[in-house]
Order: structure tokens, then C-alpha cells, then sequence
């Protein structure tokens, strides 16, 4: 186990409730934010977009969002985040296989790249870190997840947890042992069974693909974030702002308001009608980390 974080939300969704058709057309707009919060010295959060400039690559393997939260002595936790960002991101693109395939082979090689870092480098023994990534690709959502760092869908005013905290405290819930409510305060809640770099081999969670739907919001955000706001205001605000971007800010300043005691990060994938979307990777503001390959 290792000490890390956060409380736990058991993911058990029904295919169903996903399996809807997908929109003829649609534009993606996506939105990454990070910010140190209010008690921690260095920023060990990663958080990565990429939108392929290259019409075939984009075609093939779509817009890919990563958010990762490393941990580790020093600045090592910042060392693992980053690469695991960078690590996913790239070789996802350049993965000769179908979405889904090519998502979970880039979360596995940089666990082994991460861990082979950390051998290397005794100031960097023991660091690891969370990755939920996620890809729309031809209407069709792919996500590969390790850790307490989440997934979430927005999906006609409802959210869903589509993510499953890889942490003791989710055990127990699932055991029937605490609630979920008393997973948000309990002493083990800093505790992570699974994590990339740890070990020289990890089992990463994949969520079967689903359709997108018009209309949809997805969140991928760090424990700094959904340990402090509840599930109904990440709702509140994903479904009443029109700005991914501003939704963005609005969820890490009420994360910060009520002590920010963890970094934070956040990022939002809106599915939007053919015509509208008003992100453009070149033209991003500086808060978003945005890669055009």
C-alpha cells in the first residue's frame, strides 16, 4: 500500500446506461487546468491535452486527456506525474493498435519507465503517481485508470463516477465496512493500493468504450479536487457553465476556499454540436497544457 490518497467511490456502471447512439457530428472541447493549491510548496500534479494537428492522426486516435498525481520524497512526485503525462501521451499516438489497446499499452510502459527511473536514482526511490487518461476517438469514449485520481461523465444533468479508486478505503466501502461518507474522513484515506512506478508491473483498469453523446461533459481531476468538492457541485457547475474553461476555474477556487490542502487538477472534455467548439489548441490560454502533435 502507499501513502497517498483519497476517498473512495465504488464505479460499477451498467453498459447500459452508457450504449447510446453517437452524434452524427460533433466538435470536442477540452480544457486542462493545474494549480499548487494553498499548502503545498511544489505542484506534483501533471495534467496533459493533445489534439493531433495531423487530420489522419486525429482521425485515427482522437483528443486524449491525461491527469496524473504524483507522489514521492523531494520533487520526485512531480518527476512521476510529468512522466507519466508525457509518457501517455506519446506513445498513445504512436501505438500501432485500435484506441482502447493503444491507451492501456502506454499507461503500462510508463509504469515500467517510471519504476526504471526511481531504481536508477535513489533520491527518486519509491516515487509513483496516479493516471486517468482518457480518449474520444470516432464518437467512441476509451479511458485507462490507475489510482485515486477520477473519471467522470456528465451526462443529461446526471454525473457519474465512471472511474474506481484503486484505494483502502474503497475496499472497505465495497466490503461494507464504512460508508462513503465516512471514507471522506477516515485515517486511511491517504492510501493507495495501486499506483504507476511503484512496482515493476501494474494492473491498469480499462473502461469498455462507450458512445458519446451531444451534450456530454467529462471530468478527469486529481484527489486535491474531489476530496474537497462534493459530487452534486461538480455537477452544479459543470452543467451551468457554458466555459469548460471557466468551470474549470470555478472548481479549483471552491477546492482552494475550503483549504486547498493538496494540489489540484482539473480537465474537462465537452462534446459539442459540429460548428461550435471554441477551444483551439493553438490559441490556448497559458492555465491549459495543450500539445498539437
Amino acid at each position: 500500500m502507499f501513502g497517498k490518497k483519497r476517498a473512495s467511490d465504488s464505479a460499477a456502471r451498467e453498459t447500459r446506461q452508457l450504449e447510446v447512439p453517437p452524434p452524427a457530428a460533433f466538435e470536442i472541447d477540452a480544457s486542462v487546468q493545474t494549480d499548487k493549491g494553498c499548502v503545498r510548496e511544489i505542484n506534483e500534479d501533471s495534467g496533459r491535452m493533445v489534439r493531433p494537428a495531423d487530420p489522419r492522426l486525429l482521425a485515427e486516435k482522437g483528443t486524449l486527456v491525461v491527469v496524473a498525481d504524483g507522489m514521492g520524497g523531494h520533487s520526485a512526485g512531480e518527476v512521476a506525474s510529468q512522466m507519466a503525462a508525457d509518457i501517455v501521451s506519446r506513445l498513445y499516438y504512436e501505438t500501432r493498435a485500435e484506441p482502447g489497446a493503444a491507451l492501456k499499452r502506454s499507461v503500462e510502459e510508463a509504469n515500467r519507465r517510471i519504476h526504471e527511473a526511481a531504481a536508477e536514482d535513489e533520491a527518486k526511490h519509491g516515487m509513483g503517481t496516479t493516471c486517468t487518461a482518457l480518449a474520444l476517438c470516432q464518437g467512441r469514449a476509451h479511458a485507462a485508470h490507475v489510482g485515486d485520481s477520477r473519471l467522470y461523465m456528465l451526462r443529461a444533468g446526471q454525473l457519474y463516477q465512471l472511474s474506481e479508486d484503486h484505494s483502502a478505503v474503497n475496499e472497505m466501502v465495497k466490503l461494507g465496512i464504512i460508508t462513503k461518507e465516512q471514507a471522506r474522513t477516515h485515517e486511511d484515506k491517504n492510501v493507495i493500493l495501486r499506483a504507476l512506478g511503484t512496482t515493476p508491473e501494474v494492473e491498469v483498469s480499462v473502461i469498455e468504450p462507450f458512445p458519446v453523446r451531444e451534450g456530454d461533459r467529462y471530468l478527469l481531476c486529481s484527489d486535491g479536487l474531489h476530496d474537497l468538492v462534493l459530487e452534486n457541485e461538480i455537477a452544479s457547475i459543470l452543467s451551468e457553465s457554458t466555459d469548460i474553461h471557466a468551470a474549470g476555474e470555478r472548481l479549483i477556487a471552491l477546492a482552494k476556499e475550503r483549504g486547498g490542502h493538496d494540489n489540484i487538477t482539473v480537465g474537462i472534455i465537452a462534446i459539442m454540436p459540429e460548428g461550435t467548439a471554441a477551444a483551439e489548441a493553438q490559441d490556448a490560454p497559458t492555465t491549459r497544457e495543450v500539445e498539437a502533435i
